[in-house]
C-alpha cells in the first residue's frame, strides 16, 4: 500500500471516526430520556400530610397565595417568588433542636446558588407572635442570609399554618393554627416555577441536602427553555 493512498485516506478515516461518536452520542441521546422529578399533588403524597379535605386530589396542585412580612418589614407575596424555583422551610428562632442544622443547611444552599437568579429560599416562623421583625432581622444578620435570596418571614399564624398543612404538606399533626396549636417539621420543599411541589427533603440530613441540589439543578434544565 503506498504511501500516498494513506495520506489520501486518513482524512477520511478521520471523518468517519467522528461521524461514528456524533452517531453514537445521538443513538445514547434518545435512548436515554432526561430525568424529570414527580409533580406531587395532595393523592400523592402520604395521608397523615394532608388535610382531609384535599386527600383526594390528584392533579394541579400549586401553593395556595401567601402574604407574610419578612426580616425587613417588607410584605412578601407569591410575586416575589414568580418565575423563581424555591425551598421553603417552617422554623422558630429560639428552636434549639433541628432548626440550628436546617438553617445552617439553608444556608449551605443558598452558598451554592448565591449567583443564581433562578432560586429563592423561603423560612417561615411556627411562631410568628414571637418572631418579630426586629428577631428575625437579627436572625438573619447572624445566619448570613443575603435578603435579595432568602426570605425569613413572620405573618398570621393561622395563614402560616394552613400553608404548611394545605399548601407544603410539611407536617404530620393536624390543628387549626389556634393558639395551642403548634408544627414542628424538618422539611424542606422544593417548588418549582408553576407553584408546583417537586419534591420534599430531610433539612437536617446532608445526603438529603445533596439530593436537593442535585434536584435542583434537574428541575432548572427542566425549565431552561
Amino acid at each position: 500500500m503506498s504511501s500516498s493512498f494513506l495520506k489520501k485516506s486518513v482524512p477520511v478515516l478521520v471523518i468517519m471516526a467522528f461521524l461514528s461518536v456524533v452517531m453514537i452520542y445521538l443513538i445514547y441521546s434518545l435512548l436515554t430520556p432526561e430525568k424529570k422529578l414527580p409533580i406531587y399533588n395532595p393523592a400523592d403524597v402520604n395521608p397523615k400530610l394532608v388535610d382531609e379535605s384535599l386527600i383526594h386530589i390528584r392533579r394541579n396542585h400549586k401553593v395556595a397565595d401567601f402574604k407574610l412580612i419578612n426580616q425587613n418589614g417588607d410584605t412578601i407575596t407569591q410575586e416575589d417568588y414568580k418565575d423563581k424555583i424555591y425551598v421553603a422551610d417552617f422554623f422558630f428562632t429560639r428552636c434549639q433542636t433541628i432548626c440550628p442544622i436546617m438553617t445552617n443547611n439553608m444556608g449551605k444552599l443558598q452558598e451554592v446558588f448565591k449567583n443564581d437568579n433562578d432560586i429563592k429560599f423561603l423560612s417561615l416562623s411556627v411562631t410568628p407572635e414571637m418572631d418579630s421583625i426586629p428577631i428575625l432581622r437579627e436572625y438573619a444578620d447572624r445566619k448570613g442570609v443575603i435578603d435579595a435570596k432568602w426570605n425569613i418571614t413572620t405573618g398570621g399564624k393561622k395563614h402560616i399554618y394552613e400553608l404548611a398543612r394545605k399548601s407544603y404538606f410539611a407536617v404530620l399533626d393536624q390543628g387549626d393554627g389556634g393558639v395551642q396549636d403548634f408544627i414542628h417539621t424538618e422539611n424542606f420543599i422544593l417548588v418549582d416555577k408553576k407553584k408546583q411541589i417537586r419534591g420534599f427533603y430531610d433539612g437536617t440530613d446532608s445526603n438529603d441536602i445533596q439530593r436537593l441540589i442535585t434536584d435542583i439543578q434537574i428541575l432548572k434544565n427542566e425549565f431552561k427553555d
